[in-house]
């Protein structure tokens, strides 16, 4: 079986970034570069990836403060840390703060794609059991509304384990697509996540922080759920919206959120 997936390498010392990139994307994987880690943190909040790989000491924030800061927010993110100075307390601290792994410089190009290999691996097989939760979560709810006799507004079908259909809406979880009668639209993956979490309340109306935490999975301010949300609700309503100026299905509810009219 092929693996594939998108992986953050986040090292300030620009030939060591580029030479895993290369290594990685001539085994056939997506590679995003990142010189600090902040300018990481950036890419991760806008981006969905499956790896990250982060050098432990970087000016600026540190790894290991960073590596917090990952798991927090993507807790199921996996991380895998390497450095050229070797200690045994940082590899402790490494894995108690959340890494995957935590490897030596120089990296060997076999060692690197054969740890990629295992964590995507255990990344995809953590993924499918994630949204077979959702769907059923999902379930759930709808049989809930069936026994009170309420019409079923949450989520109208699943069609099966694939497909999630909201209205006129069908979410493909494993392609991470929509479709919207014979259209198939592609989006950008951490906005097709904010889609599938309106999907899950529609139509109520989904606070900005709510949005991020299941999207995303962490917790952010309110200033700072604004401002990621209103980028890919953006992205979403240039993608699906037939007028984005004057969307139909991702309606704007000012000073709460944003809820999808599907129907």
């Amino acid at each position: 079986m092929k693996i594939s997936g998108h992986i953050l390498i986040i090292d300030d010392e620009a030939s060591l970034r580029k030479t895993m990139a290369r290594i990685l994307q001539q085994a056939g994987f997506e590679v995003t570069t990142a010189e600090s880690a902040e300018q990481g943190l950036l890419f991760l909040a806008a981006t969905n990836f499956d790896l990250v790989y982060m050098d432990l000491r970087m000016p600026g924030l540190a790894g290991l403060d960073a590596l917090s800061l990952i798991h927090e927010r993507y807790p199921s993110l996996p991380v895998i840390l390497f450095t050229a100075q070797p200690d045994v307390n940082s590899a402790v601290e490494a894995l108690r703060r959340g890494a995957s792994d935590y490897l030596l410089k120089p990296l060997k190009p076999e060692v690197i794609i054969e740890k990629t290999k295992t964590a995507l691996a255990s990344q995809k097989k953590e993924k499918r059991k994630r949204e077979i939760m959702m769907q059923m979560d999902a379930l759930q709810a709808e049989l809930k509304s069936l026994e009170k006799g309420e019409s079923v507004e949450i989520i109208s079908a699943l069609t099966s384990d694939r497909f999630l259909k909201c209205g006129a809406l069908t979410l493909d979880l494993h392609a991470r697509r929509v479709g919207i009668g014979e259209r198939i639209i592609n989006v950008p993956p951490t906005s097709f996540d904010y889609l599938l979490a309106l999907a899950r309340h529609s139509p109520n109306v989904v606070d900005c922080q709510t949005l991020v935490a299941e999207a995303q999975g962490y917790q952010a301010d309110a200033r700072e759920a604004q401002e990621l949300t209103k980028w890919h609700i953006h992205e979403l309503r240039q993608a699906i919206e037939v007028d984005a100026r004057s969307p139909s299905y991702l309606i704007n509810v000012r000073g709460i959120g944003y809820r999808l009219v599907a129907d």
